[in-house]
């Protein structure tokens, strides 16, 4: 138990270190104030440019591979590796606690992204071919709608899909799935709302179905 707890306490804390508010401060700005308000990638890329936005990506994908794909096989001092703690599901829980820790960081009032992006990093330590069909579906929503945040949420319902098909006996992965799923849901909450009272801001560059007047 206590490898557990102390790898989530990691992950956590991991997860707290933002890229854009991390790079934000370099800048002297804060990306919560400008925009849509959200600490992630695609508000970055809105209000700061395109090197800004890679570097953010970069720090939350990179994040999130981390605390799934390394930090649970990590000997650390003291705590040491317990041998009755299955190996996926503490991969899982820190892939999950490092997701938390990027939505509600401690050191930034717990205002931080939706976390997107280090799902992303987690699927890719977890099992890179999911990444495809994650991608893919969020891609087809983006051209078709031109909604971000819808690409967002549904390319979960994809994740899903693709783990019952190609690892259907793979339970700890599937709840995983799911849970992310909720949890990206729930993050893009204001989205939803804003969308539904027809104010949500589309990416009309890629948006297939824009009006060409």
């Amino acid at each position: 138990m206590l490898e557990l707890g102390v790898k989530l306490l990691l992950a956590y804390l991991l997860g707290t270190l933002l890229g854009s508010l991390i790079l934000g401060r370099l800048r002297g700005v804060d990306i919560r104030s400008m925009g849509s308000g959200n600490a992630g990638a695609t508000n970055a890329l809105r209000t700061q440019g395109k090197l800004f936005a890679f570097l953010v990506l970069a720090v939350d994908i990179g994040k999130g591979y981390f605390a799934a794909g390394r930090l649970p096989s990590a000997g650390l001092p003291v705590v040491g590796i317990d041998p009755e703690l299955s190996r996926e599901w503490l991969a899982l829980a820190c892939g999950f606690a490092v997701i938390v820790g990027h939505v509600y960081p401690v050191w930034f009032g717990f205002r931080g992204g939706k976390g997107a992006a280090t799902v992303a990093g987690v699927i890719a330590a977890v099992d890179p071919r999911l990444l495809a069909p994650l991608l893919l579906c969020w891609l087809a929503v983006l051209l078709l709608t031109g909604y971000v945040g819808l690409a967002t949420m549904l390319s979960g319902l994809g994740l899903i899909a693709a783990v019952l098909i190609l690892k259907p006996a793979d339970t700890p992965l599937l709840v995983f799935c799911v849970a992310t799923t909720a949890f990206v849901v729930y993050t893009h909450r204001s989205n939803i709302a804003r969308m539904r009272a027809g104010k949500e801001s589309r990416v009309r560059r890629l948006w297939l179905f824009r009006s060409r007047a």
